[in-house]
């Protein structure tokens, strides 16, 4: 856009972890980003310890078999170290929206290596920021990096179904069962327009992966098909 190329005139972009001029993220940042590669779990998305090779299909590893969720398999783009742990703090919390742009073609990328056939997306859903929380911030970073996905890999972003229909405290700081019941009942579905489909929750990172339970709760109450999480990091394994 027009006024884009006006702001960087007056304030031309450097890269948000190494300060060099040209754009917000260079290519050399990006090349240090610790991506997530297969063979993988296509339950949690982690990798599989000891397994080499590509990637197969569906293969659940030993801690998810047996276990419940509310999504059919979860994926991320990279881990959730430096410097993309920077990077996204500087898109959460720095109003550095440009980076939406190199950020969702990443997810991309990502997406055409890691995921699976059998994963038929029909629509793409981001996880609602609270309506207060969104205006104090002026966007839903999980919007931008869904729009941006959205255009690469053709599928529309559906924003105004799935709500936050009540605030959270910040999942930061928390335990894993305090995470649980902060998110618990935090979401909602305003009517049944994705009934049947299959889509593609999208966040910018996963930690414990409450969040993106309860946004999937919400949508299994909206009758959909199948979920699918898709994030940007992903917290490492200690």
């Amino acid at each position: 856009m027009w006024k884009d190329a006006i702001l960087d005139l007056l304030f031309p972009p450097h890269c948000v972890v190494c300060r060099r001029l040209g754009s917000w993220l260079c290519q050399a940042c990006q090349d240090k980003i610790e991506l997530i590669v297969p063979p993988l779990c296509l339950r949690c998305g982690l990798p599989l310890k000891g397994a080499a090779g590509p990637l197969r299909s569906w293969v659940v590893c030993m801690h998810c078999q047996g276990r419940t969720t509310e999504l059919d398999g979860l994926l991320a783009y990279a881990f959730h170290t430096d410097p993309l742990r920077q990077i996204i703090h500087e898109f959460k919390y720095r109003d550095l929206q440009s980076l939406a742009r190199p950020l969702g073609q990443m997810m991309a990328q990502g997406w055409r290596v890691l995921a699976p056939s059998e994963w038929e997306v029909d629509v793409i859903v981001p996880v609602p920021l609270h309506p207060t929380r969104q205006r104090q911030r002026g966007y839903n970073q999980a919007a931008l990096l869904a729009r941006e996905l959205g255009v690469h890999i053709q599928r529309p972003v559906v924003e105004d179904v799935l709500v936050r229909s009540r605030p959270t405290v910040p999942q930061v700081e928390l335990s894993f069962q305090e995470r649980m019941a902060n998110i618990q009942g935090a979401f909602q579905c305003n009517d049944s327009a994705l009934a049947g489909q299959r889509v593609l929750l999208v966040d910018d990172v996963c930690t414990t992966g409450a969040t993106l339970e309860a946004a999937g709760a919400a949508l299994r109450r909206g009758k959909v098909a199948a979920i699918w999480g898709y994030t940007l990091a992903r917290a490492k394994p200690e």
